[in-house]
């Protein structure tokens, strides 16, 4: 019998943490390791509360989202990923890829600002995906407004972390070396234009995310669907002011399947309705290796899903780049052809 307290599950809603709760006492504490602890073994998504991330803090980055989407297309396609052999930058709708079929949506991505490493003979690939970011000129508070969220959803993600390790009898700082100043961060600003018009639906497809957490800052839309344990993707209403925090491939494969990474994917929103989606991801170092994790219920792990068309890998730059060059085709193709695996 395993000692977490199995989530009953309940198709409306995920789970809720706070994350508050951790500071309350003994009791509220272990409660919240306890629910925790069931939100990641049992669903591997859940809705975080009490993460102290201030209304004037989401308010900054959300207005200069906005005003970045709302900018002349030439100004945006300034920024065109295609430019950048390091991923950055603006990505036209429908030019990225989940599952070979095309997300109806355009985006921005952005990670920790860093001068571009080419790699050398011999080093591994995976450090194309270091560079620098590209912003544009007319939006200064867009670069402010984003590398503070980066560094703010950095430390709410490294405590969040710290205690479900901690929930699930682990060593709470055991991933700190691979994490540190050269973590590798990654920001998206995300806009679904509403529907494709040729009855298409798939603002994202199902996929897994790279590496530990991702936290998610919805709008009022919805739209977010998760697959639960009756194997079907079930909607996830927006809650304010809550994170939705999903576990990223390499908690699965550090605990060897005990934690979960969930498909997920987004339905396009009905008609010309916009939705607006700010997901970050808390990585390690791109040649941070995932050792496995010592922790009691290691014995029931049922072993990392089988996946000949994904598999995973524990040095993280390698899971990346795996991803990368699936969901990114016109970057691939001009700047990294060497590396597409021959049809």
């Amino acid at each position: 019998m395993t000692s977490h307290i199995a989530t009953t599950a309940s198709y409306d809603q995920l789970p809720v943490i706070d994350l508050s709760a951790a500071d309350r006492g003994p009791e509220d504490r272990a409660l919240f390791h306890a629910a925790l602890h069931s939100a990641a073994h049992d669903v591997g998504f859940f809705q975080l509360v009490g993460h102290g991330v201030s209304a004037a803090e989401t308010d900054a980055l959300r207005t200069a989202m906005r005003a970045f989407f709302d900018l002349p297309e030439a100004d945006r396609l300034a920024l065109d990923n295609v430019n950048s052999p390091h991923f950055r930058g603006y990505t036209r709708t429908g030019d990225e890829r989940t599952g070979g079929a095309r997300d109806w949506r355009d985006q921005l991505d952005i990670g920790a600002e860093r001068p571009a490493r080419v790699p050398g003979d011999g080093e591994p690939p995976y450090w194309w995906l270091q560079g620098p970011n590209q912003w544009p000129a007319a939006l200064p508070e867009l670069r402010t407004a984003a590398l503070a969220w980066i560094d703010r959803l950095s430390a709410v993600a490294r405590r969040l972390l710290h205690e479900l390790l901690t929930a699930i009898g682990a060593p709470a700082d055991f991933y700190d070396p691979i994490f540190g100043d050269r973590a590798h961060p990654h920001l998206k600003l995300v806009r679904y234009p509403g529907s494709a018009g040729d009855g298409a639906d798939q603002g994202v497809g199902a996929h897994k995310d790279y590496g530990f957490l991702t936290l998610l800052l919805q709008d009022t839309v919805g739209g977010l669907q998760v697959q639960r344990e009756d194997g079907r993707f079930h909607d996830v209403p927006p809650l304010e002011n809550a994170f939705v925090v999903n576990l990223g491939e390499l908690l699965e494969v550090a605990t060897n399947g005990y934690l979960l990474a969930t498909n997920h994917r987004v339905v396009s929103p009905p008609g010309a309705t916009e939705r607006f989606s700010i997901p970050f991801f808390y990585n390690p170092r791109l040649d941070g290796k995932v050792a496995p994790l010592p922790f009691p219920h290691s014995t029931q792990a049922p072993g990392v899903t089988t996946d000949p068309t994904n598999p995973l890998f524990a040095e993280y730059g390698y899971n990346e780049l795996k991803g990368k060059l699936r969901a990114h085709p016109l970057v691939a193709e001009r700047h990294h052809g060497n590396l597409l695996t021959p049809a």
